[in-house]
């Protein structure tokens, strides 16, 4: 990796142990951060993310602490949360939110943000991006249920057509696209939350294949899909009313569905 622009050594710094107020007065840099911070620069230099570096990451209304159990929350799955939270509008007591693939548990637990009176649920098959849920839980106080399965495995069956609103980010590259993917994500980022199979759209066809059945009539799903899976998610989605929504680059990003109601808005 070539030399690290100027906000990412100050940022390093700050991880490091660097008071802000200190950095923009330019004073010495005290021995122990120093040390702190060539251990951390020299990681940077190997490829490790600066996020896993820094330990936290913002996403939406909280801050989350990230490393390599799960993926990194991206801008992408940010504009995924605000969608579900403009769609759904209110949630009361009996309401009930599931989100697949949790992960660092970005999602569930910024709905649990939104919507505090709703029932929030995160589920994910790796043991080990669910105890980092739980302690991101414990970090912003908010009380979501983590649940290990896969997909709708890990749900109780008495909430089958009682899901209020449904989001995943799911794997959906393929294992050609995997292989050409940045090292700084290939050999840092979990493989398991980024490559569904080879045709990369496996995940979601069985997210698809259940998703009517527990959804609540005028339920809500919203899902991440790859920049060249519009087609397919459309198609897949069929049951559902649904739209494919693109990115901040204009790129296919999102299916929004909705059970026996028009998913327009």
């Amino acid at each position: 990796m070539p030399d690290l622009p100027a906000h990412e050594h100050q940022r390093l710094l700050i991880a490091a142990g660097m008071e802000r107020s200190q950095l923009a007065a330019g004073g010495a840099i005290p021995a122990d951060v120093q040390e702190q911070f060539d251990a951390l620069l020299a990681k940077r230099q190997a490829g490790v993310p600066l996020q896993y570096l820094e330990g936290t990451v913002q996403f939406g209304p909280i801050e989350l602490a990230v490393d390599e159990r799960a993926l990194i929350p991206r801008p992408e799955t940010e504009v995924l949360w605000q969608d579900a939270v403009k769609s759904l509008g209110e949630a009361g007591p009996g309401t009930v939110i599931v989100d697949m693939c949790t992960g660092s548990g970005n999602l569930a637990l910024a709905l649990k943000h939104a919507f505090p009176q709703a029932r929030v649920i995160g589920t994910d098959t790796s043991e080990s991006a669910l105890a980092l849920a739980s302690e991101n839980s414990q970090r912003t106080g908010l009380d979501v249920e983590w649940l290990k399965g896969d997909l709708f495995d890990a749900l109780p069956q008495r909430l089958k057509g009682r899901i209020d609103l449904l989001v995943s980010n799911p794997p959906y590259v393929t294992e050609a696209e995997f292989a050409g993917l940045d090292p700084e994500i290939r050999e840092h980022e979990p493989r398991e939350a980024l490559v569904a199979g080879a045709a990369g759209a496996e995940v979601l066809a069985r997210l698809a294949d259940e998703a009517f059945w527990w959804l609540g009539i005028g339920g809500w799903l919203f899902a991440e899909i790859g920049e060249a899976q519009g087609t397919v998610a459309d198609e897949l989605f069929g049951a559902l009313d649904r739209e494919i929504r693109q990115d901040l680059a204009g790129k296919d990003r999102y299916v929004a569905a909705r059970k026996g109601a028009s998913c327009c808005i």
